[in-house]
């Protein structure tokens, strides 16, 4: 199988270099800066192996490629607010034989949230939700960290109408080869569902740094519980602590040191805009289907969007102001709602 790995960033480049490094077939997809560094110089990928330069193809978009070939995978790892995007170019390139990408090719969704999966789900016949646990760092063109060890990375994969097949399978054994621990579960979304609530806290670290912090933690519980109350009342399951923590334990051990996640590293990047509205909106969108009030989640999504939207950089609120307007928000509550 060829992988084409859509969105070369931070999650992507990680994946694609590592597959390479085992001999799989690979190809960035990127743009601007990064694609231009990736192409002269080559990726400088960093693991806990050491950093190793990776000179791989590198396209902007399909047509670069020609046709493409039945056993292509497409990889997507760009982050939800570009799935459309992606999904679109891609989804409407041909393969050779006939037929389109949609119509015939595999299209594995590695994002935080839940929503490419469905996004892709109108467009592609075959479509896979990936969990991605793989903590890493894009700063700089050209350029990605993922210092994980023993492993690089846990990807939980699946079917993501619900299921597992022998495509899921040989993917996982190329990831399992490349570094990564990648069980094929019949329940992916589930897995996904459960790493949203941790992934609630991305616009916590973006706007007021991602330190840890005792008043930083009480938010991101009052975000997750709100979480929690959506997921029950909209009847969704989700993977448990305990379950989460076994996947991981002694797999994926980070070294010391303060490190910021992607909404951080996408303001730090200037991208212009951040996942929130696939994170906290999730649970705001969940809330406001289902009658569960979510203040915390509501203030979260939208001071992120600022931030991004008016190039504000990381960090620049502190956790009283933050935590003041989520008081303020949950004040405003009609009392006679019900939580």
């Amino acid at each position: 199988m060829r992988y084409i790995i859509i969105g070369a960033g931070a999650v992507g480049a990680t994946i694609g270099g590592r597959l390479a490094e085992a001999g799989g077939e690979v190809v960035l997809v990127a743009r601007g800066a990064h694609a231009d560094a990736l192409r002269a110089d080559g990726l400088r990928l960093t693991t806990a192996d050491g950093t190793r330069v990776h000179r791989l193809p590198v396209v902007g978009e399909p047509a670069e490629l020609g046709e493409l070939r039945p056993d292509d995978v497409l990889l997507l790892t760009v982050k939800t607010q570009d799935a459309i995007a992606a999904l679109d170019a891609w989804g409407d390139a041909e393969v050779s034989g006939g037929g389109t990408a949609a119509q015939r090719l595999p299209v594995f969704c590695a994002q935080n949230g839940v929503e490419s999966e469905r996004l892709a789900l109108r467009r592609f016949a075959r479509v896979y939700g990936v969990c991605v646990w793989l903590p890493s760092t894009f700063l700089e063109p050209g350029v990605v960290s993922a210092l994980c060890a023993p492993l690089t990375g846990v990807l939980h994969l699946g079917q993501a109408a619900g299921g597992a097949d022998a495509t899921a399978a040989a993917v996982a054994a190329d990831l399992v080869k490349a570094g990564f621990e990648a069980p094929v579960v019949a329940d992916v979304m589930r897995w996904k569902h459960a790493k949203l609530l941790g992934n609630l806290g991305n616009a916590i670290q973006a706007t007021t740094g991602p330190e840890p912090d005792p008043a930083k933690a009480a938010l991101l519980l009052r975000a997750v519980r709100e979480a929690e109350a959506a997921f029950l009342a909209a009847g969704i399951p989700y993977a448990s602590e305990a379950e989460q923590a076994d996947a991981r334990d002694g797999k994926v051990e980070q070294p010391a040191g303060v490190r910021g996640g992607s909404s951080w590293q996408s303001l730090a990047r200037g991208t212009g805009s951040v996942e929130a509205d696939y994170l906290n909106g999730e649970v705001s969108l969940l809330g406001r289907l289902h009658g569960v009030p979510t203040p915390v989640n509501d203030v979260l999504r939208h001071a992120a969007n600022i931030f991004a939207r008016e190039g504000l950089p990381p960090g620049a609120m502190s956790i009283a102001d933050l935590t003041a307007l989520a008081d303020e928000a949950a004040s405003r509550r009609d009392p006679t709602e019900t939580a």
